[in-house]
């Protein structure tokens, strides 16, 4: 096991933010044998069972509020992804000159010789870390999914150290973990996003873009052909918004997916019907029990990183094993999970698209007519681009929660929008009392969840609920 960084226990480590993540940083750091405190402004009632457990490891914990003065003195300081750069306790990290690094970078001097095939993208990264992790499996190598999937790096690196990690990394953690170092590294696209936290997509972009800030000959990129932006992300710079200015060629091999370009390593053959990678078929269309085209290209994407991973992951045995973790994959939770068909509506939970551009490749891969659940708390895009696609399927939008008067601003005008407040369960029984045999009720809602719910996982759990009650 690699040993932390010597300047890391000269003083104390302070954690921002009580969440998955910051606990168990804090757990790997005291576990190290480093001086830790750690704080979150939630409820003291709330968070007593976690202050509890990491009080007995010797962290000293404060909740319901931060230390300003504290954690200016700290020598480090780790943020959970969930608190924003110009929250007080980092402001205070960053006036002092503090580092803030994130759980993950943390993880990553604990965890050896363990090679990661880090992902990123604005959508359809979780889907595509969880395919590279079932992927290698599948051949037979010890792997885990890590990283903004849901599993903490830390907690990885506190309990076993596979031989590989399928790490997925947000634009917020790539902008915290300087020592991110890939075998290879995958973006599967990119479209605005999280602009209620940057100051434009230049700085969303330009966060992205860290994955290759440790670039070297011996580096591979799995990029997206399709996204002229993916393509030139490797030598994006950042705009003036106080984040770290990054330029950086690409070093290494860069390795193409493609829904259609033939001249790519890992491409859509829609002649056949089938994924082609690395000059042959690989699987037939119709053995892939994922919706849509954008999954294909997760799929893609996930295969010819696992190939191009090491040698031995292209050879003949490794295929047909690779071919057979793709027929075995199935959908995520809340990521067009089809929760049930009751009196021949089709019910859909895609709580996961919490931007617009995921929302508009769940709507463009509907073939029912379409009630569209679209609202929550607004990211400060413009829903206008959903007018079109939804005008060809669609047969009305419920708009709810704190973004429903935007949404209808944006869309009113040009298809049909029927706006509702924030009681979730009114708008299921709208969206039922709407809905006929053969028809589709997608919730899809192109927002965050935190005006009514804690999660986007509790969102899509009580649309489940919900929609099993029209049973």
């Amino acid at each position: 096991m690699t040993a932390l960084p010597a300047g890391w226990r000269e003083g104390e480590i302070a954690i921002i933010g009580l969440a998955k993540s910051g606990t168990g940083a804090a757990a790997l750091l005291a576990r190290e044998g480093a001086r830790v405190y750690a704080s979150d402004s939630g409820e003291p009632e709330t968070l007593g069972a976690t202050a509890a457990e990491l009080r007995i490891l010797g962290v000293d914990v404060e909740t319901g509020g931060h230390d300003l003065e504290r954690i200016a003195r700290a020598k480090l300081v780790v943020a959970s992804p969930g608190v924003p750069p110009g929250a007080p306790p980092l402001a205070a990290a960053r006036d002092a000159g503090v580092p803030v690094v994130s759980e993950i970078e943390v993880a990553l001097r604990l965890l050896g010789n363990t090679r990661i095939i880090a992902v990123t993208g604005t959508n359809g990264k979780t889907t595509t870390t969880a395919l590279v992790g079932h992927l290698l499996r599948s051949i037979g190598v010890t792997a885990i999914d890590a990283g903004n999937i849901g599993t903490p790096l830390s907690q990885v690196a506190l309990n076993e150290h596979p031989s590989w990690i399928a790490l997925e990394m947000s634009s917020f953690q790539l902008h915290d973990t300087p020592g991110l170092d890939p075998t290879v590294g995958v973006v599967t696209n990119l479209s605005p996003d999280h602009l209620d936290r940057y100051a434009g997509v230049d700085d969303y972009y330009a966060d992205k873009a860290m994955l290759f800030r440790n670039a070297s000959s011996a580096s591979r990129w799995v990029l997206n052909a399709d996204d002229d932006e993916v393509l030139n992300l490797a030598v994006r710079g950042a705009a003036t918004s106080g984040y770290r200015p990054y330029t950086q060629p690409t070093l290494g091999k860069t390795h193409l997916f493609s829904l259609g370009n033939r001249d790519c390593e890992a491409y859509y053959d829609r002649n056949r019907e089938a994924l082609v990678v690395l000059g042959d078929v690989l699987l037939d269309r119709k053995d892939l029990a994922l919706f849509g085209d954008h999954n294909v290209a997760n799929a893609l994407a996930a295969s010819l990183a696992v190939m191009i991973a090491d040698p031995d992951y292209a050879a003949v045995e490794a295929r047909e094993r690779i071919a057979g973790g793709l027929r075995s994959f199935r959908a995520l939770k809340h990521r067009l999970e089809v929760a049930g068909e009751y009196d021949g509506v089709l019910w859909i939970n895609d709580s996961k698209a919490t931007n617009v551009s995921s929302t508009l490749v769940a709507i463009q891969g509907m073939t029912r007519p379409t009630i569209l659940l679209l609202g929550g708390r607004h990211k400060g895009e413009p829903y206008t681009a959903l007018a079109e696609p939804f005008g060809r399927v669609g047969k009305r939008v419920i708009a709810y929660g704190e973004a429903a008067p935007i949404i209808e601003s944006d869309l009113g005008s040009l298809i049909s929008v029927e706006r509702l407040g924030s009681s979730f369960p009114d708008v299921i029984a709208r969206a039922s009392e709407i809905a006929e045999s053969g028809d589709a009720i997608l919730l899809s809602p192109a927002c965050s969840s935190y005006d009514m719910f804690r999660n986007y996982e509790e969102r899509g759990a009580d649309f489940k609920r919900l929609a099993t009650g029209k049973a």
